[in-house]
């Protein structure tokens, strides 16, 4: 949302390869079964109403028919739809390899105007009901599907969780209880106090995370499950969970059962959490040690289900963190450890400030260093554009092929959101705030557009070099020439290692590219950009092609 709105275990590898990719092993045995890792993953993000409609028979409900402000009602996008482009090998030709939607939760049935005009919560962030999913996003049958589909191909899924607020208030859509939530003063972000425990616009209830008060269910809400006639199941999972815990039923601790029901049912890999610079650390702390619970409990029902041996993931949306930070996020008065507090990684607010003031050397090598010292262990998200970000890299989509290169072949996880790939418009016409950079996927451009076509290509190739090799987002960065910009990436753990060459800026035509430091003569290769193979000689490859990138594997 706007201005405000996850370890390392031994790798295994996977029982199903990826394809295309090539490794080896310390013991030098040719293996093509590449391990997932998180540290480097190819993330997509996608508002789940504004991707592809595949059912359009759920597009309005709860008697949402007002006319909303442009770009502010539900457009019909839903999970069929995501599901629909999973089958069709649209993630997989990007090389996605994990998948972020905005949040399926239950939505608040009115619509509001906080001054961009009337808005229905299509977005995800208004919760009303946090354990039944909104019906213009779907049903709970098409997300078991979704993942079913994404895990068959190797992708990942990853859940949007709000626990820091409620949904706004509305003649349909009444207040949670005072003991629930506070309506009071709005933050001003000039302390912690002052960042935690406020709304964060007006009619935006703020969940009382912090409070040690044990709360009774709101009565609006005891009312909708007796009428959905699913009252008696949903106390008795509370009562289970609330023995289970010993925690006290404080208003986060039933959010915190409500989401991380999501994954005992589904078996969802990951959970994106918003807004988390607005609530006491220790909310996530919890949150984390609920989601390694419910996914390790997930597993021992679904045995033949289990994709490999990663943990759950989370990643913290702090709104300003940015990776020069550390592992540290400054308040002002005080800082917090987020990372120390249930997260793996957090989203990376400055990569794209890097990537504009920096050349590829100067992004990359500092990059590298972060991750692999203050931050070891950890990762961060990297963006180029956003839902909520006002002020992306390349606003006018006048640069993406080199918005592609940067964030694709940077060191950290990436995040492609949507439309970054096919050049999908930010300036709409009309619209008023963020509204302009949650447009509809295009979907004709990809069809039928030149240009587009070229851009997505691009993204492509270097997508799936990045998802057959972690050591793009997880290895060790190092430069082999400055002449003509080449450099190496190396990932090792256990007994598996991953070892790439890039070359970008090159000539087109005629090109050698120096090798020795990595890989040794004799070596057989592939750049996967040209689909050509070569052979290491005199420390060199000889490559001919009309590219000026190079993406060197072993074969």
């Amino acid at each position: 949302m706007k201005k405000y709105t996850f370890l390392f275990l031994p790798l295994v590898f996977l029982i199903t390869s990826c394809s295309g990719s090539k490794s080896v092993s310390m013991n030098n045995e040719n293996t093509s079964k590449t391990p997932f890792v998180w540290e480097g993953a190819n993330v997509y993000f996608l508002l789940t109403d504004r991707f592809y409609n595949g059912n359009t028979a759920n597009d309005v409900n709860f008697n949402r028919t007002k006319t909303p402000a442009k770009l502010r009602g539900f457009e019909g996008g839903d999970i069929i739809g995501i599901t629909k482009k999973i089958e069709s090998g649209y993630f997989e030709k990007l090389g996605i390899n994990a998948i972020w939607l905005t949040p399926i939760v239950e939505q608040i049935h009115d619509g509001v105007d906080e001054g961009t005009g009337l808005t229905y919560g299509f977005h995800g962030y208004w919760a009303k009901d946090w354990t039944a999913l909104d019906p213009n996003f779907g049903t709970k049958e098409d997300l078991a599907k979704l993942v079913q589909k994404a895990h068959e191909k190797g992708i990942r899924i990853i859940l949007d969780g709000v626990i820091n607020h409620t949904g706004p208030v509305t003649p349909e859509d009444p207040v949670w209880p005072s003991d629930w939530v506070r309506t009071g003063v709005v933050c001003d972000y000039k302390s912690f106090e002052n960042t935690t425990m406020c709304t964060l616009v007006d009619n935006l209830p703020d969940v009382r995370t912090e409070s040690t008060q044990e709360v009774q269910l709101p009565p609006f809400l005891i009312e909708k499950w007796k009428k959905e006639g699913r009252y008696e199941k949903e106390i008795a999972s509370l009562d289970e969970f609330f023995k289970r815990t010993n925690y006290p039923r404080t208003p986060k601790y039933y959010i915190i059962k409500w989401l991380t029901d999501y994954i005992v049912e589904f078996g969802i890999d990951g959970y994106r959490a918003d807004t988390v610079k607005h609530t006491n650390e220790d909310v996530w702390a919890d949150f984390k040690k609920e989601c390694d619970y419910a996914f390790e409990t997930w597993k021992k029902h679904h045995p033949l289900q289990v994709l490999d041996q990663n943990p759950f993931y989370t990643i913290a949306e702090v709104y300003g963190y940015g990776i020069s930070g550390g592992q540290d996020y400054d308040f002002g008065d005080r800082k917090v450890n987020y990372f120390q507090n249930g997260f793996n990684s957090m989203i990376n607010f400055e990569f794209k400030w890097n990537a504009a003031q920096n050349n590829y050397e100067g992004l990359f090598s500092k990059y590298s260093n972060a991750l692999n010292n203050e931050l070891k262990g950890y990762s961060v998200l990297n963006y180029m554009s956003s839902h909520d970000d006002g002020q992306p890299f390349d606003a006018n989509r006048m640069k993406g092929i080199e918005a592609g290169t940067k964030l694709l072949l940077s060191p950290g996880m990436s995040q492609v959101y949507y439309g970054d790939e096919s050049g999908r418009s930010l300036v709409i016409e009309g619209t008023n705030g963020d509204a302009t950079l949650r447009s509809n996927m295009n979907w004709d451009d990809i069809l039928n557009n030149q240009e587009t076509k070229k851009t997505l290509l691009h993204w492509q190739k270097l997508g799936q070099f990045r998802k057959n090799h972690p050591a793009i987002g997880a290895g060790i960065h190092q430069q082999i020439s400055s002449e003509f910009y080449v450099f190496s990436r190396i990932f090792i753990k256990g007994t598996f290692e991953d070892k790439v060459v890039i070359g970008l800026d090159l000539p087109k035509g005629k090109k050698e590219i120096p090798v020795n430091a990595i890989f040794e003569n004799g070596t057989k290769l592939k750049d996967t950009y040209s689909d050509q193979n070569v052979e290491v000689i005199d420390g060199k490859v000889s490559i001919d092609s009309d590219f000026d990138v190079v993406l060197l594997e072993r074969t």
